[in-house]
């Protein structure tokens, strides 16, 4: 399955408790075996670790967990846009903002010389 967000884009959470807040936030990671992602600040969950070397402390940490893929999408404009996935002409593939055309983010694969 093509992917339609990758780590650092800037998107927005469309479905679920985080869809409340419309504001556009960073992917953190992308898990791709299990089609979920990691966006900044969303479904924050509080975590019990025990004391090891390196947090000799303990405690409750917060920690951001992962979310399906399907629940965002990127923004272009200041607004969410479906994506669209097009081959340029000298061979290379790139994402495209299905409602301006615009090209997001760098090619995804080089053009084959």
């Amino acid at each position: 399955m093509a992917r339609h967000v990758r780590k650092n884009d800037i998107v927005m959470v469309v479905c679920g408790t985080a869809a409340k807040e419309k504001r556009p936030r960073k992917v953190l990671r992308v898990i791709p075996g299990r089609n979920k992602v990691v966006i900044e600040g969303v479904n924050i969950r509080k975590k019990h670790v025990k004391p090891t070397q390196k947090n000799p402390q303990g405690g409750i940490i917060e920690k951001e967990m992962p979310i399906h893929i399907s629940n965002v999408q990127p923004v272009h404009d200041g607004k969410p846009t479906r994506v669209r996935f097009d081959i340029q002409a000298n061979g290379s593939k790139v994402r495209v903002a299905a409602k301006s055309g615009a090209v997001i983010g760098p090619e995804l694969k080089k053009a084959r010389k």
